[in-house]
């Protein structure tokens, strides 16, 4: 999101440093939510949100490199740009994934028709 948002204020080289600052953090997200998912196959969800974080991991990584070469210039690339706005999605698609099953349990808890 910092990145996203200092590239709409033109900080290309901000942005370049947020992306490679949360390289770390994805990587480890990945990690533990794969983790997550070998203990416990039975449950889709946590491979589904391992492979989430893997995807995203690999955007941030993608974004920097094109910007990388870029970023003396103070110009986006379209490759970017575009890899942070894919993971941008893939994030709030992981927002989604986590809150299906809260919905549907606030769903069991309407109350009884009279």
């Amino acid at each position: 999101m910092a990145a996203a948002y200092a590239d709409s204020r033109g900080s290309h080289g901000l942005a370049l440093d947020a992306l490679l600052g949360a390289i770390p953090f994805a990587a480890v997200a990945a990690l533990v939510g794969f983790g997550a998912y070998l203990e416990d196959r039975a449950d889709a969800l946590k491979g589904f949100q391992a492979l989430l974080w893997a995807l995203a991991t690999g955007l941030i990584v993608l974004s920097c490199a094109a910007r990388s070469p870029a970023a003396q210039t103070h110009s986006l690339p379209p490759l970017g740009r575009s890899a942070l706005v894919g993971c941008l999605a893939i994030l709030v698609l992981k927002a989604c994934v986590a809150i299906a099953p809260l919905v549907r349990r606030a769903a069991l808890y309407r109350p009884a028709k009279p």
